[in-house]
Parts: structure tokens; C-alpha cells; sequence
């Protein structure tokens, strides 16, 4: 999404997103919008960064904002059809019939997350408190890049069951369903597993489940895949 950012001689990224910002919030969403206060949107853009790979609750971040839900919503919108971020939705499976309803969101250029919440270097990245959530906001704009560079449908979910079962994300090509769990662990762990493989057995058309992570790659442990995050081609085996 912001090929700028790869090429030799490229600017500072905090630079580029700085003015990536500017553009996009002083010319493009002024006219989409007519945003009065432009404050107010990036501080819901900044607070959306701070809430990646969750459930966003609109009526909660309206006070911290200062503007109706319903007027986040339509932001919300705009920032979605502009591909600045994307809605996870959840997948209904049959190990529970209740089911989180609402989409998780992520942003699909995590260096622009990162800028929002003030991380610009690697060791900044692995001190916050957002690792976990940064990390699998990454894996999760890897795939959907994935999936609409190779002009298809991303058909992608995540399953959270009132019990606490959840699978990060759900990939869905044609029938079959392909759980992947995201850590940031370096070492496998057979607790990693768990839930993928209540998933596999509660859904007949769920195979190859698989653990993206930090470290070693393992074609298997503790009947899971594990890949590591840098392995490019597995975002495009789908």
C-alpha cells in the first residue's frame, strides 16, 4: 500500500507518513468529509491505532473524541473505502453458538499505526505494550495484500466464542476454512494449538491449521504447522 516507502533514497518514514497525513486529512477527507474539526478525526485516528486487532465500541471513544457515534461511524466509513483500515469480521463457527458479532479492526499499513502512536524504532516497537496487537495487525495486511494484489476476495474472519476460544484469523477459500493463530513467541508451545484444533474438529472444512510466529519454521509440532512471519510465499498459498 505505500510502495514510496521501499524504494532507494526514500524519505524518512516518519517524514513520509507525516506528510501522508497532511495530504490525505487537509485535501482528501475535507472534501469526502467536510470534516470541521480536523483535531477531533485525528484523534480518532490515533485512538483507532491504539485498538488495533480489537473490537471497537463507537459509543465509548464518542467522549473521548467529542463527537456523536454516529459521526465516527461515517468516518469509520471513509477510512475503510480509502483503505487506511479494514474490518476483520467474525466468523460463526459450530463450537459455540455465541459468537463475538461485532469486526475487529486493523489498519492496513502498520508503519502508519505505528507513526500514530508515536513508534519509530524497532526497540520502541518491542517495548510497547501494543507488540502483541502490532504483530498481528502486520500478518493480518500481509494476507489481506495478499489476497487483493492476486485479485481475490480476502474472505477473512476471526472466531471469539463467549468461552474464550478464539482463532486469529480465518481464511476462506472456496470450501475450506484455514485457521492461523499469530504470536509473537519465538519458541512453539503446545497451549499455542489449543484452539486451532478445537476449530479443526468442530469444522468439517477447516484444514492445515498454522501458527505464524517469531521464530523457527516447523512443518509440524503438536499437530500444527509453524511458520515464520518473514517466509513471504505462505501469504500466498491461499
Amino acid at each position: 500500500f505505500m510502495p514510496e516507502l521501499y524504494r532507494e533514497n526514500s524519505r524518512e518514514s516518519s517524514v513520509y507518513y507525516r506528510d501522508y497525513l497532511n495530504t490525505y486529512v487537509e485535501k482528501d477527507l475535507r472534501e469526502m468529509l467536510e470534516v470541521k474539526n480536523l483535531d477531533k478525526f485525528l484523534r480518532f485516528l490515533t485512538l483507532l491505532a491504539g485498538r488495533v486487532g480489537q473490537v471497537v465500541n463507537l459509543s465509548s471513544m464518542s467522549g473521548d473524541v467529542g463527537v456523536s457515534s454516529a459521526t465516527l461511524s461515517q468516518w469509520l466509513s471513509v477510512l475503510e473505502a480509502s483503505y487506511i483500515v479494514y474490518k476483520l469480521q467474525p466468523y460463526f463457527s459450530n463450537i459455540s453458538k455465541r459468537h463475538t458479532k461485532s469486526p475487529k479492526i486493523y489498519f492496513t499499513e502498520i508503519g502508519l499505526a505505528s507513526y500514530l502512536l508515536g513508534i519509530e524504532t524497532e526497540n520502541q516497537a518491542n517495548r510497547d505494550p501494543l507488540r502483541g496487537n502490532l504483530f498481528e495487525n502486520l500478518i493480518v495486511s500481509e494476507v489481506l495484500k495478499s489476497r487483493l494484489n492476486e485479485n481475490k476476495t480476502p474472505q477473512l474472519f476471526y472466531m471469539r466464542t463467549e468461552k474464550g476460544i478464539e482463532v486469529d484469523l480465518i481464511i476462506k477459500k472456496e470450501n475450506a476454512l484455514y485457521p492461523i493463530e499469530i504470536k509473537t513467541s519465538m519458541t512453539p508451545n503446545r497451549s499455542f494449538s489449543k484452539n486451532l484444533l478445537s476449530f479443526v474438529d468442530a469444522e468439517e472444512n477447516a484444514k492445515n491449521p498454522k501458527i505464524i510466529y517469531t521464530g523457527q519454521s516447523y512443518p509440524q509440532f503438536n499437530g500444527v504447522e509453524y511458520v515464520n512471519f518473514k517466509d513471504t510465499k505462505n501469504y500466498q498459498m491461499f
